[in-house]
């Protein structure tokens, strides 16, 4: 069910998503977000072992007791840019979900087999927060300090325990990515010829 929003115009922040500056931080950050959705089944394919454990899988909606035991927060909801919700709102709760992943990759990767893929998709997210801080920085008023990425301690006792957090990790980014698109999407002036035709 996909809902066309491109052509409404922004309720706020109109000159600023005009600027061409801005519309180049979209692009790289919607380039990131595509490598970073392409890399998730092959890094999950290395690192999860567990036959059970499958990316696309209605099952993953029984693992939420699993999850809070672990600890693995669940990430913010972003919300589309709209009447109801704000640019700088949508920016800063895709720059939380991704400070928030990079948090449970940094406490997953000492854990799993492939620490290169862990690493390599660590820097990816890394970069796009970069970007989307740099458009929260440019849509903001006032200037506030972003902070760093606190810190995750997940309990995982045993092998397990490692590939359901990998695997919910994972499930979790992927899911968030999607949203980032669909929100940037919004935000892509280059992309409303390619849909309107």
């Amino acid at each position: 069910m996909a809902t066309f929003v491109c052509s409404a115009p922004l309720p706020e922040k109109g000159a600023l998503v005009e600027d061409p500056q801005f519309q180049e931080i979209v692009e790289t950050s919607r380039s990131l977000t595509e490598k970073i959705l392409l890399s998730i089944p092959d890094m999950h394919k290395s690192c999860i072992h567990t036959e059970t454990l499958k990316l696309n899988s209605s099952e993953n909606a029984k693992l939420v007791i699993m999850a809070s035991t672990i600890g693995i927060p669940s990430a913010p909801v972003i919300k589309v840019v709209s009447e109801n919700s704000s640019l700088e709102d949508s920016l800063t709760q895709m720059y939380e979900g991704l400070q928030l992943h990079r948090a449970l990759l940094s406490s997953i990767s000492p854990r799993v087999g492939n620490k290169d893929k862990v690493t390599g998709l660590m820097a990816d997210v890394r970069d796009l927060a970069i970007q989307i801080n740099k458009m929260l920085k440019m849509a903001q008023s006032e200037v506030v300090a972003q902070p760093n990425p606190t810190p995750v301690a997940l309990r995982l006792p045993g092998d397990y325990e490692v590939q359901v957090a990998t695997h919910l990790t994972l499930v979790q980014l992927q899911a968030l990515g999607q949203d980032i698109i669909r929100c940037l999407r919004v935000l892509d002036h280059g992309n409303e010829e390619e849909t309107e035709s």
